[in-house]
């Protein structure tokens, strides 16, 4: 009698089924339905806030800043956008860009407007023959159509600007107290100081220590040439201790005592 061989696999475990938890498709369904009307709620209300933009308000003390160029400007910007798709900060900067626009701010206006505050850009000098200058030493305009003729004209190497302005707005105010203007202020290419008065006279400070040698002129000088303007030609402090007077008519130099006998630089 033949025995049957056993079957020595292992028989595999049975597979389980897992078991999903049930959808509240009900539930779901009233979720998706409610953000699909606030997004279609909030769609509809910016429709109904971006309107036309109809009418554009401009602040400010505008001098050399015309009405017709902001409104140029916001003209290129708009672009069809309405009131809530507005770039606002485009707007802006093609306002800074104008000539004599120091600052520009831009702010909505409901319900179909816009709102522009501008600063203008205020010249306390020349630069060169045709360039404005600000009190930052900005050069807001090198090609001024029309240039105020109380400014004083400073002049230096290319980017000097604010240097230069710097300068001249703390020697002129010096130069107020004692009843003297300055009329032209230049730094040279080699950084030598010359400053040009109301009344003809130059005032050479050269290189080297030129605040010590504006106070020495303010302290020695400006008496002198506030009393005889009309006969010296120029001061020269490029000297150790003292100053040179230059008279007019090719007078003799008068040079104050214990001064040393060469310039400095």
């Amino acid at each position: 009698m033949l025995k049957r061989k056993r079957n020595n696999r292992r028989s595999l475990p049975k597979a389980r089924h897992l078991r999903l938890p049930a959808l509240d498709w009900r539930r779901i369904g009233l979720t998706l339905s409610g953000v699909a009307v606030t997004a279609l709620a909030l769609a509809a209300l910016g429709w109904l806030l971006d309107q036309p933009i109809q009418r554009v308000i401009v602040t400010g003390r505008l001098q050399r800043v015309s009405a017709l160029d902001v409104e140029q400007v916001v003209r290129a910007n708009l672009k069809g956008a309405g009131l809530v798709s507005v770039n606002l900060e485009q707007i802006g900067a093609g306002l800074r860009a104008l000539p004599w626009v120091d600052g520009a701010a831009v702010q909505r206006s409901w319900p179909r407007g816009l709102k522009i505050e501008i600063l203008e850009q205020i010249a306390v000098a020349r630069w060169d023959e045709t360039g404005l200058v600000n009190a930052r030493g900005q050069l807001f305009v090198s090609e001024a159509r029309f240039i105020p003729p109380e400014l004083a004209q400073l002049a230096g190497p290319n980017g000097s600007q604010a240097e230069v302005t710097a300068r001249y707005l703390a020697t002129q105010g010096r130069l107020t107290e004692l009843g003297l203007r300055l009329v032209a202020l230049e730094l040279d290419a080699r950084g030598a100081w010359v400053l040009t008065l109301d009344n003809g006279v130059q005032v050479r400070l050269g290189r080297q220590q030129v605040d010590e040698r504006f106070e020495r002129f303010m302290a020695v000088a400006a008496k002198l040439v506030s009393q005889r303007a009309a006969d010296i030609a120029y001061v020269d402090l490029r000297y150790g201790n003292g100053f040179a007077v230059g008279w007019k008519g090719g007078g003799h130099l008068a040079r104050a005592p214990g001064q040393g006998a060469h310039g400095v630089g």
